[in-house]
């Protein structure tokens, strides 16, 4: 008999049962072998990579706890003082701004806390979260969103304040709605169900639900030690805002020229029209759609779908969350006029002179235009002028490319600084950009430009 007219006379069940009799059966036991070898190998050499990168960030930055007297984030966490970048020694930063940049790119001055900064472990990258949010996460809904083969590196002093207030354009009579917890989907429901109407609760619903993630996911390439629901993007911008968790961008290639990445907060993402650092995703909702369809999974479609990959639905999901997102308000700031401006009668003489210096000779300005202190443009500083490309724990040191410009807006409050954390402070930042601009403050103008920006 024909051998394609016999197998048409089977049964459905009979050919299953066939193909469970000529197929391999997968062996769990083997998979399990083998994700046991993956923990032991990246376990193995954690403490290796973890030990490089301290030595980085110690060559790098005063790492110590100094808070500005009198100074603090909007829920109260002690903002830190002071510059934190490490000069080379024997110069001094007003010698080091007198230079052009081919001299100090000749003699080798750049300050090593302003080449880029590497991902924990570079070459590994991947979504990485300080302990605060992990411990409060695993405390409220039992997922532990800790990485067996790395943790994150910077000191919790250094980050922003945490769980971080939320404000609303819609209710700015509230203050705080957040009640000082981190909301996630434990609470999300009772803390908004009576400010929210149904669709922004939705959107805000998702937002705090979990979805598979490269390093977060059920597959056995994972870097959790048991198969794990996802994360949510309020773990990444916690509250709306930020408690500084670190991944690496998933649009560059290779490896060795992704950029770290800041997390920025999400709060005034409604006067923002670009979206992704170097993307320019042109609204929240493209943004939203392509966190969850790409960058969850650094870019690779093919990983994508083996790990889980959640396609939003454009119309209601993706439109929900947004629609809540376009709600974040930037934090008080009493100090200013509804023009963005400083009103004079509520501010010190070094924070007005900030201000005619932020306008004036600093040029800040001309990228960070009130009242939200953005140009909603991109802009290349191109800081490779000052250095030759090198290597740095996995990273090369080359250019950056056009960066979007972030709102200045509430800026005290989202400590570490730049796209890519290289900056601790706002002393550290206004050092960099009158290196870069080539402005040539004095040590009291540096001083008068920090103190209006932590006005703002």
């Amino acid at each position: 008999m024909n051998r394609n007219k016999m197998i048409r006379r089977w049964t459905p069940g009979a050919l299953i049962a066939l193909a469970c009799v000529v197929a391999p059966v997968p062996d769990s036991s083997a998979a399990d072998d083998e994700f046991a070898a993956l923990v032991k190998r990246l376990v193995a050499e954690k403490p290796q990579f973890a030990e490089r990168q301290r030595n980085l960030l110690a060559e790098r930055y005063d790492l110590s706890d100094r808070p500005v007297a009198g100074v603090a984030m909007s829920r109260g966490k002690p903002v830190q003082a002071g510059v934190r970048v490490k000069l080379p020694e024997g110069i001094t930063w007003d010698q080091l701004a007198a230079l052009t940049p081919e001299e100090v790119k000749s003699r080798n001055l750049w300050p090593a806390g302003l080449y880029p900064l590497p991902h924990p472990h570079h070459e590994a990258g991947g979504m990485v979260f300080p302990k605060l949010l992990i411990d409060e996460t695993k405390r409220q809904t039992g997922r532990d969103l800790t990485r067996f083969d790395l943790d994150f590196d910077l000191p919790d002093h250094l980050l922003p304040e945490f769980p971080a207030p939320i404000y609303l354009t819609t209710r700015p009579d509230l203050g705080d709605v957040s009640q000082g917890q981190l909301v996630t989907l434990a609470n999300y429901y009772e803390l908004f169900k009576d400010i929210l109407n149904p669709k922004q609760l939705e959107g805000l619903r998702l937002l705090v639900t979990p979805f598979p993630q490269q390093q977060f996911n059920a597959t056995d390439d994972r870097r959790s030690l048991r198969a794990h629901e996802g994360v949510t993007c309020f773990d990444c911008h916690a509250n709306g805002h930020t408690i500084a968790a670190t991944h690496t961008v998933g649009d560059i290639r290779p490896n060795e020229h992704r950029h770290r990445i800041d997390t920025p907060t999400l709060r005034g993402v409604n006067i923002q029209r670009l979206f992704g650092s170097q993307r320019a995703l042109k609204t929240v909702e493209d943004f939203t759609e392509f966190e969850q369809r790409a960058a969850y999974f650094d870019g690779d479609i093919t990983l994508a779908a083996k790990k889980g990959v959640n396609p939003l639905e454009r119309g209601s999901q993706v439109h929900f969350m947004a629609e809540f997102e376009e709600l974040l308000d930037f934090p008080p700031a009493p100090k200013l006029n509804v023009l963005g401006k400083l009103d004079p009668g509520k501010v010190t003489e070094a924070e007005l002179r900030g201000q005619e210096l932020f306008f004036g000779k600093a040029q800040c300005a001309a990228c960070h235009t009130p009242p939200y202190y953005t140009d909603n443009l991109m802009h290349n500083l191109r800081v490779e002028r000052f250095f030759t490309e090198k290597m740095i724990n996995g990273r090369k040191a080359s250019a950056d490319g056009p960066i979007k410009t972030f709102p200045l807006r509430g800026i005290k409050d989202s400590p570490p600084y730049l796209h890519d954390d290289r900056l601790l402070t706002l002393e550290d930042t206004v050092e960099f950009f009158n290196l870069v601009l080539q402005t040539r403050l004095n040590s009291v103008e540096k001083a008068d430009l920090v103190a209006f920006l932590r006005a703002l």
